[in-house]
C-alpha cells in the first residue's frame, strides 16, 4: 500500500498524472464582448433600456463538474447609462442607485447547474446596500479557440428584481416594480 501511494505522489509530482481543474475566465469587459443590460417599465407606457459600461469579474467552469463553477461580477453603478445624460443623473441620484453611497453592486454564485445548453445560477446579489438571494436562468453559448491564440467561453443569463426589496425610495407605480437584469458574458481564459 505504501509503495503504491508513493508511485502515486512521485507521478503526481512529475506531472504525469494531472487531475481535472476548473478553468479561470476573466470577463472581456475590456474588449467590449461583455454586457450588463437592464430593461424597466417606464409607467406601463413603453420600456427604457440601458446598461452598465464599468464591470469586472472572473469565472471557472469545469467541464467535467460543472456544479463546481463560480461566477463574481462587481459592476460600478455610476457608470449606468440609458442614453440620456439628464435621466442618467436621476438613475445615480438618491432615488434610485444611491452612487455616492453605494458605488458597486456585485453578484457572487453560490451554486451553478447545468443541463445541456440551458444554465442555472443562484447567487447573492448586492444593489443599494442590500443582499439579497437571486436566480440567473440562461445559456451556454459556446467555447473555443480565438484568432489571437487564446481561448473563449461565453454564456448568457437573465433574471428579474423587484425595486422595493433593494430599498429604492421613488415608486413608478405598478407597472414598474421590476427590473429585468441581462448578462452576455464572454470570458478569456487565463
Amino acid at each position: 500500500m505504501k509503495l503504491k501511494t508513493m508511485i502515486l505522489t512521485g507521478l503526481l509530482a512529475l506531472g504525469v498524472i494531472t487531475t481535472a481543474q476548473a478553468a479561470t475566465y476573466d470577463i472581456d469587459d475590456k474588449g467590449a464582448h461583455a454586457f450588463i443590460q437592464f430593461k424597466v417599465s417606464h409607467l406601463g407606457y413603453s420600456w427604457l433600456l440601458g446598461r452598465f459600461n464599468t464591470f469586472d469579474g472572473t469565472f471557472t467552469y469545469d467541464e467535467k463538474n460543472p456544479s463546481a463553477s463560480k461566477v463574481e461580477v462587481v459592476i460600478d453603478t455610476a457608470s449606468v447609462d440609458s442614453n440620456h445624460a439628464l435621466r442618467d443623473k436621476h438613475i445615480r441620484s438618491k432615488d434610485f442607485l444611491m452612487v455616492n453611497r453605494y458605488p458597486e453592486a456585485k453578484f457572487v454564485s453560490t451554486s451553478f447547474t447545468e443541463h445541456g445548453k440551458d444554465i442555472e445560477i443562484k447567487g447573492k446579489f448586492t444593489l443599494h446596500g442590500v443582499t439579497k438571494d437571486i436566480v440567473l436562468k440562461g445559456k451556454h453559448i459556446g467555447a473555443g479557440k480565438d484568432p489571437w491564440g487564446g481561448y473563449r467561453r461565453g454564456f448568457e443569463a437573465w433574471t428579474s428584481i423587484k425595486m422595493k426589496d433593494y430599498g429604492f425610495l421613488m415608486d413608478l407605480g405598478p407597472a414598474s416594480q421590476n427590473v429585468d437584469l441581462y448578462f452576455s458574458i464572454e470570458g478569456i481564459k487565463q
